[in-house]
């Protein structure tokens, strides 16, 4: 049976990393990107990580190079290339270098694996999948942003905290755009089956959708030196686990919204159907009027990142 062909387009942190849990979960073989550095660094790393495998007990390939035609014919791609961001940063702040790498990083990804699906994964996110769709020039359904299950991960972690719970009992659910304006649906959240709300009391619901919010950039202050990687290489892994494994998976990404929820031809998060043949289905909620409202103002604040990109490049 061929294995899935699963190409990393960065060798930071977020990139080396969901090459090791893809390769550790032998959802494929690993091609590890990186034409920033000297082609002696992917290459460590690729070989790092395939002298774990007899440890970790996993058989997948994984190569590491500073060329693109190593990752021809990919069935999925994963970009993380671009600028970490550092304190006092928003993700917004990366918008005009970040863009000029993702338009040099997807030049290439057309030509060489133009039936793949591709995962964004760069800051600022919904920005950076819209110029992904422009040139690769994809169907929108093979072009997603992770996003979603990232901050849905983290508003489940803190709640787990808040009740002394297990995380596996929390069920969540966030929509619109990766950052301050990500909207929590209390609609749509529970633990154990228990709505939140008969659980934890507004005020402090605040705080934690609030601290949701800002959580990459909780942890940014906290590195001085960088930013978070564990928790979005395992929510891209997941996402990657959806597509090589046709697992048609219920969660949140940022798709391309057209007549969806009103959005116009935006990305935003919103929940979808994941596998083979990348966002299968957008799954259309009936959102209270406060929750249409928030996802309003987050998809306003999309739109308008996506203006000032467009400037830039």
């Amino acid at each position: 049976m061929r294995r899935a062909k699963i190409s990393i387009i960065g060798a930071g942190n977020v990139g080396a990393t969901t090459a090791h849990w893809c390769a550790a979960a032998e959802l494929g073989d690993i091609v590890l990107v990186d034409v920033s550095q000297t082609e002696d660094m992917p290459k460590g790393k690729a070989l790092d990580l395939m002298q774990s495998s007899p440890v970790m007990m996993f058989d997948a390939n994984v190569v590491g190079t500073t060329s693109y035609e190593a990752t021809k014919d990919s069935d999925v791609v994963v970009i993380t290339a671009g600028l970490p961001r550092k304190p006092g940063m928003s993700r917004d702040d990366l918008l005009g270098t970040n863009a000029k790498i993702m338009t040099a990083v997807c030049n290439e990804i057309k030509k060489t694996s133009p039936n793949a699906v591709v995962i964004v994964v760069s800051n600022p996110l919904d920005a950076m999948v819209q110029r992904a769709l422009q040139v690769t020039g994809f169907p929108p359904s093979r072009v997603v942003g992770q996003a979603g299950v990232l901050d849905t991960a983290r508003y489940r972690t803190f709640l787990a905290m808040e009740l002394g719970v297990s995380v596996e009992d929390v069920s969540a659910l966030l929509m619109g755009g990766h950052g301050d304006t990500m909207v929590p649906l209390p609609s749509c959240t529970s633990v154990g089956g228990i709505p939140v709300t008969q659980l934890i009391k507004p005020e402090r619901l605040k705080e934690i959708i609030e601290r949701t919010a800002k959580g990459g950039a909780e942890i940014v202050s906290l590195l001085k030196t960088g930013s978070a990687y564990y928790a979005p290489a395992a929510a891209t892994t997941q996402m990657v686990e959806a597509i090589v494994r046709d697992k048609k998976r219920l969660i949140p990404c940022a798709a391309y919204c057209d007549k969806e929820y009103g959005v116009g031809g935006y990305y935003v998060g919103v929940p979808v159907i994941l596998g083979t043949n990348g966002v299968e289905k957008i799954v259309e909620l009936k959102l209270e009027e406060t929750e249409k409202a928030a996802f309003q103002k987050s998809v306003d604040a999309v739109k308008e990142l996506v203006t000032v990109m467009a400037g830039l490049v």
